[in-house]
């Protein structure tokens, strides 16, 4: 998933100073590659990270995207780029684009639109059996998420805890809610306003698998991710 705070912030700071310092400007052996990154009715997507990873020579350039959507890269020529974007649950493929090689000096636009789906789930967020505190090896999936927000300030979201059947339906309400408040107040900590985050314990209301046999019951025990708006 996505890289640590200190180098999501290294990486924003050098491209924002470098950008600044020296505009990208094409060569005849690089093309400047402009991607516009919208929401698919057109709404600019902003604090998007995209990589784009050359098939021939397999480098990878790492960017993220502005207030209005954009990113620019210097690739070279005669090769064709694999572009992925990164959400809550890992790297997504999205298209390809050609970058001949061919004499002149060359800029091209791509336009990447795409609507993540409003709910992830946090596959790597693991809690002590029957209680609300959270284990340690939640930090890594709930770093990535604090860092996800930071870099989308506008990004608001529901956290959503929910339980199996064992147990009464009370008993589960109050303990899905008690997790789902662990969560958010994990984030409160690494300095997302709290006005961002919500909680809310579902219990065992909405199962996705069958709670007869312990792998769906397993299914069933989940924290969700819902963006409310971004």
């Amino acid at each position: 998933m996505l890289k640590s705070v200190f180098l999501i912030v290294i990486l924003i700071f050098f491209i924002s100073v470098f950008l600044k310092a020296q505009p990208l400007e094409p060569s005849e052996t690089n093309a400047l590659l402009n991607i516009v990154v919208s929401s698919i009715d057109g709404k600019p997507r902003a604090g998007e990270i995209l990589v784009l990873t050359g098939q021939k020579n397999t480098k990878s350039y790492q960017g993220i995207t502005d207030i209005k959507g954009r990113f620019s890269a210097l690739v070279p020529e005669g090769d064709i780029y694999d572009i992925k974007y990164k959400t809550f649950e890992g790297d997504v493929n999205y298209e390809q684009i050609n970058v001949p090689a061919q004499e002149g000096i060359y800029t091209y636009q791509f336009d990447l639109k795409y609507d993540p789906p409003k709910t992830y789930t946090l596959e790597n967020v693991f809690f002590d059996t029957g209680k609300s505190s959270l284990r340690s090896d939640s930090n890594k999936a709930l770093n990535d998420l604090a860092e996800v927000m930071k870099l989308k300030p506008a990004l608001v979201i529901e956290i959503a805890g929910h339980t199996d059947n064992i147990g009464s339906a009370p008993s589960n309400l109050e303990l899905s809610l008690n997790r789902a408040n662990s969560v958010k107040n994990f984030l409160v900590k690494k300095g997302i306003n709290a006005v961002r985050v919500s909680a809310k314990g579902y219990g065992d209301t909405q199962p996705r698998a069958t709670n007869d046999t312990e792998e769906g019951r397993q299914k069933n025990r989940r924290t969700e991710v819902h963006i409310i708006s971004e």
